[in-house]
């Protein structure tokens, strides 16, 4: 068996509210033992014998559409990934004053696109870094939204290309 964590994009904001019991549900449904939620920002622990991460990535997707009716992103990593993707944070990720923030996208022309507007950033705010398949991102405490680099990710066309998540947020994944 292997532990993954699904990273769900984008609920319990912007009027897609899950409760976590039923997100427990319907991965229990989907036959993955050990279900556990983290937060309730779309962090989901699993243990599965599979280990095709797009084909679970998909069978997600389609069970939260069915479930849940919205337009489901999910991004599955097993948790020595997120383990690597911790260990590589290259900031100082107890820095006062400022968040440290991973960018998850499996998409590398995804990455490379906002991988460029890093030399326009004011490294005052803010400052990106590539990893693999990740982005790290420091940003000063209440820029998160403001910041050219937050605005960028954003967007919609963005979506279902990536999601972020606090660096605390992955340790908590791991405990």
């Amino acid at each position: 068996m292997t532990r993954y964590a699904a990273l769900l994009r984008g609920i319990n904001v912007g009027g897609i509210n899950i409760k976590m019991a039923d997100l427990r549900s319907t991965f229990a449904e989907l036959g993955f033992e050990n279900v556990k939620t983290v937060l309730a920002s779309g962090n989901v622990l699993f243990d599965s014998d599979r280990d095709d991460v797009p084909a679970l990535k998909s069978e997600i997707e389609s069970a939260l559409r069915a479930d849940f009716h919205y337009e489901a992103w999910v991004f599955v990593l097993d948790l020595d990934t997120i383990r690597k993707i911790v260990e590589d944070y290259p900031f100082d990720p107890e820095r006062e004053g400022w968040h440290p923030y991973v960018l998850v996208t499996p998409d590398p022309e995804v990455l490379d696109t906002l991988l460029r507007i890093r030399d326009d950033l004011d490294p005052e705010v803010e400052r990106v870094q590539a990893g693999n398949d990740v982005l790290y991102w420091e940003v000063e405490r209440g820029m998160t939204l403001k910041s050219k680099f937050g605005k960028s990710t954003g967007t919609p066309k963005l979506k279902a290309f990536t999601t972020t998540r606090n660096l605390r947020t992955l340790h908590k994944l791991l405990k």
